[in-house]
């Protein structure tokens, strides 16, 4: 089975991952993930096109499509959770979804100290915010997503960039940022291999709708105020 992944949840990425049905892993055949957080929509349709074309494929070879469905910025993720519905519309394809942060606790339990307790990822979520989701030491998701201060997150070890970011709030409240991974961002590549984890031991994945946590800030105007005669 192939599956293109796509992630926008904070930088843009997008990966091709093989998994053979009675195999527990899945191999990345290929990835791309920018640096960038703001720049979704200039990327992401040229990358996914150089992938394909790097693994001589084509949209009918695809098997599914994985998408990150948050939380993240409302600009960002529509732009990746949109182009895979695209996707799968014009290719007839099956579509899923998968929460972003599940990414990292692949990393996180992948890497070559996991946690012997409970930890959490967090990523940026601005306006001094961060998106956080708490996961057992086998990487179950006990709690979450939600969105909140840093200081209000519970008391345990911090995956992700939102521990960079806000290391000192964080450690203020008794949490312990892990150093190794306080850059880390979701990528597609990641989450990828976590679905495929899941789809073998036989669990389902989410369907493609996004997970933003808040409300736009964009507001449909109300009616126009009648002028004063």
């Amino acid at each position: 089975m192939i599956l293109l992944v796509i992630d926008t949840s904070a930088i843009a990425s997008a990966a091709i991952v093989r998994w053979h049905e009675d195999e527990a892993r899945g191999a990345v055949l290929a990835q791309f993930a920018t640096e960038d957080t703001k720049s979704h929509a200039e990327v992401l349709a040229p990358g996914i096109r150089a992938l394909l074309i790097e693994q001589e494929l084509k949209g009918s070879d695809v098997d599914r499509i994985v998408v990150g469905v948050g939380p993240g910025p409302f600009t960002g993720l529509r732009s990746g959770i949109a182009t895979a519905r695209a996707l799968a519309f014009a290719w007839n394809t099956p579509l899923a979804g998968l929460m972003s942060l599940d990414a990292i606790a692949w990393d996180v339990l992948a890497g070559v100290r996991p946690p012997a307790t409970e930890f959490l990822v967090a990523t940026d979520a601005r306006r001094r915010e961060v998106y956080w989701a708490r996961y057992s030491a086998r990487g179950v998701l006990l709690e979450g997503p939600q969105v909140d201060y840093p200081d209000a997150l519970p008391a345990l070890p911090v995956y992700g960039a939102g521990g960079g970011i806000y290391r000192e709030k964080l450690e203020s409240a008794g949490a312990v940022v892990v150093r190794t991974f306080e850059n880390a961002q979701p990528t597609a590549a990641s989450l990828g291999l976590a679905a495929v984890e899941r789809l073998a031991r036989g669990e389902e994945l989410l369907d493609a709708a996004p997970r933003y946590l808040r409300e736009s800030d964009a507001k449909v105007p109300g009616p126009r105020k009648k002028a004063l005669s």
